[in-house]
C-alpha cells in the first residue's frame, strides 16, 4: 500500500495510467504525514506542509520496521533496498 499527499482523484488516475494493482491511499489533508514525520513543519521554509519522500514498512500489528525519510524529495530510493526491508520484517 502507498500513501500520498495527492487528492484521492489524482491518485487513482494515475493508478489507472500505471495500471497499479496495489491500494494508494490520499493523505491530502495531512493527517498521518506529520505523525511519520513525514512533512516539513518549519514555518520559514518555502516548502511548509510539502510531504517528504519517505519509505516505511509497517507490520500487521502496526510497529515500523522500516523507514527511511529522505532529506531531498528528488532522490529516490533503490527498490531493493525497500524490498530488503519488508522480506527482513517478516512480512509475507
Amino acid at each position: 500500500m502507498g500513501v500520498s499527499a495527492d487528492h484521492a482523484a489524482t491518485l487513482e488516475a494515475f493508478s489507472k495510467q500505471q495500471n497499479l494493482h496495489h491500494l494508494i491511499l490520499s493523505d491530502f489533508r495531512r493527517a498521518m504525514l506529520p505523525a511519520y514525520g513525514a512533512m516539513v513543519t518549519e514555518e520559514a521554509s518555502p516548502i511548509y506542509r510539502y510531504a517528504r519522500r519517505a519509505y516505511f514498512v509497517i507490520d500487521h500489528e502496526g510497529v515500523v520496521r522500516y523507514q527511511k525519510i529522505q532529506a531531498n524529495p528528488l532522490d529516490l530510493l533503490d527498490p531493493q533496498e525497500v524490498l530488503k526491508a519488508f522480506k527482513d520484517s517478516g512480512a509475507k
